[in-house]
């Protein structure tokens, strides 16, 4: 107990780091996920091949090269300006954003191909038709696998300690450095993201519940 008290303001300041990073990274991935989903069941193929690209590149690229191109190689790129935490959003949120199109995608082809084909004889478009008939249905299917997602990308958001970020892992960094207890460190670290992953899973439990079909 005394490694949190002694430290709480740190402690607190890593939590807040998480969070924020979560957060940020959670929101835009959400975003170029269904973006991405979008482009990977369009008609258009340059649309196809791009989302195909992404997911197939980042799918399959381990999340710590990433950290290390956004951190090394980007800033030569023209990002020199940006901070480590900016860079550490981008290399999450693309990362995640892979895994989320899939997501999404998936439930897109739960939905019943009748239910375009009826669009398309309204005379809607395709973006019409999927921002209106397509994600409102397949939403109800893929929100317990995103929830997974966003929970695997706060405890991914810890690999963003090593590049002089503040959030949780780096605050057991900081603490061992000095001295303090690994073990007791661990501990409450572990708890505090604990804490960030069961909220997460309460919040889509909820939604889940607020979208269910009655039977």
């Amino acid at each position: 107990m005394n490694v949190l008290l002694d430290n709480f303001a740190l402690f607190r300041e890593g939590f807040l780091g998480t969070v924020e990073l979560t957060a940020l990274s959670g929101a835009i991935a959400l975003v170029l996920g269904v973006i991405m989903a979008a482009f990977r069941v369009s008609p258009v193929p340059p649309l196809r091949a791009f989302g195909t690209a992404w997911v197939t590149l980042l799918r399959n690229t381990p999340l710590t090269l990433l950290f290390f191109i956004a951190v090394l190689v980007l800033p030569k790129l023209g990002l020199n300006t940006w901070t480590f935490f900016r860079l550490a959003v981008l290399a999450l949120s693309c990362y995640t954003s892979a895994f989320i199109c899939e997501a999404v995608r998936s439930g897109i082809n739960t939905v019943p191909l009748g239910q375009a084909e009826a669009a398309r004889s309204l005379g809607m478009t395709f973006t019409q038709t999927l921002r209106l008939i397509i994600l409102p249905q397949a939403t109800r299917t893929v929100l317990p696998p995103i929830g997974s997602l966003l929970i695997a990308l706060t405890k991914n958001s810890a690999i963003a300690g090593g590049f002089s970020v503040t959030e949780l892992f780096s605050v057991q960094k900081e603490l061992g450095e000095v001295g303090y207890s690994v073990f007791a460190t661990f501990i409450w670290v572990a708890l505090a993201y604990l804490v960030l992953t069961l909220s997460i899973s309460a919040v889509f439990r909820l939604l889940e519940n607020r979208l269910a079909v009655a039977r």
